[in-house]
């Protein structure tokens, strides 16, 4: 029962991963990020050593140096192989020194891990066979199996020969059975090495569900968190699970690179996954933040894996950066015949907007004149509909008037009162009366057409000169100039309405003029202008 939960608890967790690549993107993000400050990440590491090493330099008692030297070998062992040697040989004399055959047999077999991460192969075995392995301690017998385990790994690695393989990896089930017969069965380690047991046999399923529960117990930033997530990002691999391989690779080495750790598999094997998923970019950047870190190690094993691939991934990044240059060769001639056709096409645009522009010019100008003529159009419409208005109605009343008039006359005559109409006859009185109101009938319909003739007109004089009017009612002057407004410029025809010889009208005229801003010439054209088209 619980194994089949884990096998749904794996799937579901696999789905989850195969659709979370924003997850995967981030990752890689921050991983392109610590790659280009690993220089830090380096400086940290040496100043942190350095601060032992002063600890070590201000202590005579050998075994105070015997456990800061084995502090330094801890953080050189995947920083500088070289450095962790020498200290390991250090170690060694000390462990004479005190005539500590456990701290000397501890210190050989570090001695041997260390030979064999920086490809001293055959020293490392001399170190490891020249060891009584049934003399040693439970603990140290432990680091010998996984010690010798290490050391044929790296060595199938670095040989890559199919014969030798079956042998060290037959060794290496040898010496994990007896690793783990000395392992409680309940321990972490146990289980670890258990997982790694059920690969070898390819029982990947079993393996994956193991390393998973021991992943989710490792502290995260450690390089035990390297290695564990390394292992994970391998059992996937071999379970065909793209999504979750890249995850824990990238897991691994983010912890590696933060750490400072040199000696790690997680970038190369990294660079390889990028570059059979077709980002040749990275896959170049990661295999050469591989191959630096392997020089910084100084370690032959690594830098010989590492060349079995850096070349196939630097040709192809090299052929991609060629043909890149080929394409901008290609875009910029592309673009240049563009620019060109551009150009030209710009040219024949400009020329017609040109004679677009002109024609709208001149389109506008017509536009303008036909609204100015429509303008005056519905003026002289208005005027003409307003005073037609007007005098049919006056010659309606003058009908009236004149039949009141004749009858009037007939009454009298029949009467024999010949008297009443010769008084009639001699007074100018009912003929005043009758003009005040033509005149006043007149200022009402030319206000109806132009209410804001008068504050217009005065616009056009001097300030002292303005006229001060009744509402809708104008003067003799005013009422020249209002027929002038109407169109009518002949002064024999305003001289006859207004009843004065065209001298009084022609001096009238002068007067105002004589009142005016404007030079006289131009004076009667802006009083033509006044009030524009207006309705009420």
């Amino acid at each position: 029962m619980k194994k089949t939960l884990l096998t749904v608890f794996f799937f579901l967790f696999s789905v989850a991963n195969i659709y979370s690549m924003s997850e995967t993107d981030s990752l890689l993000g921050i991983l392109d990020k610590m790659i280009i400050n690993r220089k830090e990440y380096t400086t940290k590491k040496e100043a942190y050593i350095e601060s032992i090493k002063k600890k070590l330099h201000k202590t005579t008692a050998l075994e105070d140096r015997f456990r800061l030297n084995d502090e330094i070998i801890s953080e050189y062992q995947s920083f500088k192989c070289d450095s962790a040697l020498a200290y390991v040989e250090r170690n060694i004399a000390v462990a004479q020194a005190l005539e500590n055959e456990e701290y000397f047999q501890n210190s050989k077999l570090k001695q041997a891990f260390v030979l064999s991460l920086s490809g001293l192969f055959s020293p490392a075995r001399e170190v490891l066979e020249s060891m009584d392995y049934q003399k040693l301690p439970s603990y140290l017998k432990v680091s010998y199996c996984w010690g010798y385990i290490r050391y044929n790994e790296n060595l199938i690695k670095y040989m890559d020969n199919r014969t030798y393989e079956k042998l060290y990896l037959s060794e290496n089930r040898r010496y994990r059975d007896s690793l783990m017969n000395l392992l409680d069965q309940g321990s972490d380690m146990y289980l670890k090495e258990k997982s790694f047991k059920l690969k070898a046999e390819e029982a990947y399923q079993e393996s994956s569900e193991i390393q998973l529960e021991l992943f989710a117990k490792v502290a995260p930033h450690t390089h035990g968190y390297a290695m564990s997530a390394m292992g994970l990002a391998m059992v996937f691999k071999e379970l065909g699970n793209v999504a979750l391989e890249e995850k824990y690779l990238l897991l691994a080495a983010i912890t590696d690179v933060q750490l400072a750790v040199k000696e790690n598999e997680s970038l190369l094997a990294l660079a390889i996954f990028q570059y059979e998923k077709g980002d040749v970019d990275r896959a170049f950047n990661y295999v050469q933040a591989s191959l630096e870190d392997a020089n910084f190690y100084n370690s032959r094993f690594r830098n010989a894996v590492i060349a079995k691939v850096h070349p196939i991934i630097e040709a192809t990044y090299l052929a991609k950066i060629e043909q890149q240059k080929k394409n901008l060769r290609l875009y910029a001639l592309t673009i240049s015949v563009f620019v060109v056709v551009l150009i030209v096409t710009l040219y024949f645009l400009y020329k017609q907007m040109r004679m677009v522009s002109k024609a709208r010019k001149n389109l506008k100008t017509i536009n303008n004149q036909l609204v100015s003529v429509n303008q005056k159009l519905d003026e002289a419409n208005l005027i003409r509909e307003r005073y037609i208005g007007y005098y049919i109605n006056q010659c309606a009343v003058y009908l009236d008037k004149l039949e009141e008039y004749r009858k009037y006359v007939h009454r009298k005559i029949k009467a024999g009162q010949i008297e009443d109409l010769q008084k009639l006859s001699s007074s100018n009185l009912v003929f005043e009366r009758d003009t005040e109101a033509l005149y006043h009938d007149f200022d009402k319909t030319f206000f109806e057409v132009y209410p804001s003739f008068v504050e217009e007109f005065n616009s056009l004089l001097k300030e002292d000169e303005r006229y001060d009017l009744k509402r809708h009612q104008l003067n003799t002057e005013l009422r020249i100039f209002a027929l002038i407004r109407l169109g009518i410029t002949d002064v024999n025809q305003i001289a006859t309405f207004l009843r004065y010889s065209m001298q009084t009208i022609y001096n009238y005229k002068s007067k105002v003029k004589g009142k005016a801003l404007l030079d006289s010439d131009s004076f009667e054209e802006k009083v033509k202008k006044i009030g524009g088209f207006t309705q009420e």
